[in-house]
């Protein structure tokens, strides 16, 4: 029987997942098998965490809207349900993320917005879009 010598392919697959993992902590980063288990793991978490980053940013701008809303009971006396419901009554698109801005950036911006919309359905107390864009631009 003549003797196989293994080539290069090995060790260049090796040294590609060793790079992958070189800032893994310990043994994560130097053991081949640790090295391949410590990879995959890495890319599952990524692949679900992917997913979940999306649930928890909408969770905070979620609880952001409604933080604001309901701190000045003078102003506005509201909930965050009841917001978003009146905004789809209206059919006004603004979606979470532009809101938890505002919320956050000018909150009499937000303060306006939700003031309008409260008011009874009038044609002279419509929102407009001039309005909210010269809110936005202050």
């Amino acid at each position: 029987m003549t003797r196989i010598k293994r080539g290069y392919i090995a060790r260049k697959r090796r040294t590609k997942i060793r790079l992958f993992t070189s800032s893994f902590r310990g043994a994560h980063s130097r053991l081949t098998r640790t090295i391949t288990q410590q990879k995959i793991k890495a890319l599952v978490s990524a692949h679900r965490d992917r997913d979940r980053k999306k649930r928890d940013f909408r969770r905070l701008w979620i609880s952001r809207i409604n933080a604001v809303i309901r701190e000045n009971r003078k102003k506005i006396y509201y909930s965050y349900s009841r917001l978003m419901y009146n905004l789809y009554k209206r059919q006004l698109l603004l979606n979470r993320k532009i809101l938890a801005q505002i919320a956050i950036l000018n909150r009499n911006c937000l303060y306006m917005i939700s003031n309008e919309i409260i008011k009874k359905d009038s044609p002279e107390t419509e929102l407009r879009e001039g309005r909210v864009e010269i809110c936005m631009k202050k």
